[in-house]
């Protein structure tokens, strides 16, 4: 671990000028950021300290849930308003990492997760795009079973670790933060970037901006979620492939439907085309198998992931049984 300056923020003005430093980063759990700068990944000059921060609050009223950038996992997931009425947002929670972890990272800190694979985390560094820029991707040749199938370049094949995220895209909520432009809301769809020119990039964030708050808006009375996650091991495993759904329902049938897929591309992945087919549909599984049929057309496998699509439309279509009421 390379030497650092140390700063406690008081306050958030006080935290975003000591973030306008270059190379500065934020601290809050410290889940990740400390391992990457153990692992010589990050080196950071300066490590602001945002944990004093007056950004840990829960609040439910009847247009959704406002939730502190500092709030844990653990917290949010036990908080009675999400319990009651986001199921989606609860099993996103229960399924990441382990209760050790979640009791200590932090909802803005989740979504700050690097996107990456075993070649950017490996102990001998190796070309990487994400983790030495220009050096190209060794997955897109080499290793690749649990690598994207959706949104990917030449560049970059990984894919984007948060199932917080997957459940955010899903719930359109929206990510605030501020910087020294001020404030800004950024949609969640649109908050993890694909990796285009940029692919060392995670997110839309500018330097020095910081995230403050999730929004989530309230669901319709009797609306129904779910998230699904398959792994090849059953504790503390990335997804390989996983779903997060919403049902707002007209009796038996889809009102509207909002479906995201992680494990899957850089960032969360939503399904508009199946959206729109189930859009009428009744409760049942073959409105789900047509509708998830058919968008998936932008699917494109690797060497050795083609499997992972059938097993995205199967992992979509358990996930609109399991919200719709099936046993």
């Amino acid at each position: 671990m390379e030497n650092f300056r140390y700063a406690r923020a008081t306050d958030l003005a006080s935290a975003l000028t000591a973030l306008r430093t270059p190379s500065a980063r934020a601290l809050a759990g410290g889940t990740e950021l400390l391992n990457w700068m153990r692992d010589g990944i990050e080196a950071p000059v300066q490590v602001v300290d945002i944990t004093g921060l007056p950004l840990d609050g829960i609040e439910a009223t009847a247009s959704g849930l406002t939730i502190g950038a500092l709030a844990r996992m653990s917290d949010v997931a036990a908080h009675p308003a999400t319990r009651s009425g986001y199921p989606v947002l609860v099993q996103s929670l229960e399924l990441a990492a382990s209760p050790q972890i979640r009791n200590l990272a932090t909802m803005g800190g989740n979504l700050m997760q690097r996107t990456r694979c075993p070649y950017f985390r490996a102990e001998t560094p190796l070309p990487c795009n994400k983790r030495h820029p220009g050096t190209g991707c060794p997955a897109r040749h080499g290793e690749n079973r649990q690598h994207a199938i959706l949104g990917w370049n030449e560049a970059c094949v990984a894919t984007h670790p948060s199932d917080l995220a997957v459940a955010l895209a899903a719930l359109d909520a929206i990510v605030r933060v501020a910087g020294a432009g001020g404030e800004r809301s950024i949609p969640a769809t649109g908050f993890h970037r694909l990796p285009g020119d940029e692919p060392e990039r995670d997110n839309v964030l500018a330097p020095g901006e910081l995230i403050t708050a999730l929004e989530v808006p309230a669901m319709p009375s009797g609306a129904r979620s779910h998230y699904l996650k398959v792994r090849e091991r059953s504790s503390y495993e990335f997804a390989m492939v996983s779903a997060a759904v919403t049902l707002e329902l007209n009796g038996a049938s889809i009102r509207r439907a909002r479906i995201a897929l992680g494990g899957v591309a850089h960032k969360p992945w939503r399904l508009p085309d199946a959206e729109e087919a189930l859009q009428g549909a009744r409760l049942e599984r073959s409105a789900y198998v047509a509708a998830v049929d058919g968008a998936f057309k932008e699917a494109r496998a690797l060497e050795q992931n083609g499997f992972k699509i059938e097993l995205a439309k199967r992992t979509v279509t358990r996930a609109l049984e399991l919200a719709g009421g099936a046993a």
